[in-house]
């Protein structure tokens, strides 16, 4: 099994990208983010003539969350439990025992501003949802761009960098404690200490990518069992090279065996 996650920066325009890599990677399950797109303009047909199924949840100009898969879900659901549920943020489709949830964490914009606030809550409301619906003994991969760097070595630049929304120990901490619910970091188990592995690079800094000035904030989380069989996780980098791309990079994690 196959399962990738990008944060596509409005999948309209990152068509170009995400066609042919489904294409050539044929992944069972792609999470994506920030659609930025209405539900009634979300190309569905194109994912539909490669075998896909999609399905999504989105607004004009901002957030978005859409899952494809190559068989048909049992289930598809959208949002929080409480309000407000941000259906948005979060996807959640089951496969017969497995679940898979893809979050659009906000980003937080400022550490003085309220939305960082609302970002720390929405991480806690997060691990209240796995808290409520499941139970780490169960088969439950949850992927997508959580807007947090939880390592030194997740970005280019830790000492000038320390403060940012995306990177400090209050969001540490929100991001640590919903781990601590049962989950694993998949591409650290296969990555334990390399450096230099980014997922998203920033279309302000010239030649960010070259000279891999990034930040790895795209993560794919599992519970026990699927995080034991997991046998790689790659960040694709010709995806961010690409012609007109996301700031983003596709990042996508392999598994032997069924679940």
């Amino acid at each position: 099994m196959k399962i990738a996650t990008y944060n596509v920066n409005s999948i309209r325009s990152r068509l170009h990208i995400v066609l042919p890599w489904l294409q050539n990677n044929m992944p069972d399950i792609f999470c994506m983010q920030e659609t930025k797109v209405e539900d009634a303009k979300f190309p569905a047909a194109d994912f539909e003539a490669l075998g896909y199924v999609v399905s999504f949840r989105g607004n004009k100009q901002y957030n978005g969350v859409a899952i494809a898969s190559r068989r048909k879900p049992q289930k598809v659901t959208f949002g929080l439990l409480d309000e407000p549920a941000d259906p948005d943020r979060l996807a959640q489709a089951q496969f017969d025992d497995l679940t898979v949830l893809n979050a659009y964490v906000p980003q937080g914009q400022d550490i003085d501003k309220p939305q960082f606030a609302y970002k720390l809550a929405w991480l806690g409301r997060l691990k209240k949802y796995l808290q409520n619906n499941f139970k780490p003994d169960q088969k439950l991969i949850l992927c997508g761009d959580f807007n947090v760097a939880p390592e030194q070595i997740d970005v280019h630049d830790p000492k000038r960098i320390l403060g940012h929304v995306s990177f400090n120990p209050e969001v540490w901490k929100a991001y640590e404690d919903v781990l601590s619910w049962g989950l694993t970091d998949v591409f650290r188990k296969h990555h334990r200490d390399e450096p230099g592995q980014y997922t998203f690079f920033d279309y302000r800094v010239r030649d960010s990518v070259g000279r891999n000035l990034g930040w790895r904030v795209d993560h794919i989380l599992a519970t026990k069992t699927p995080a034991a069989q997991s046998i790689s996780c790659t960040i694709d980098l010709a995806t961010r090279l690409a012609e007109k791309p996301s700031d983003h990079a596709v990042i996508y994690a392999q598994w032997e065996g069924k679940f």
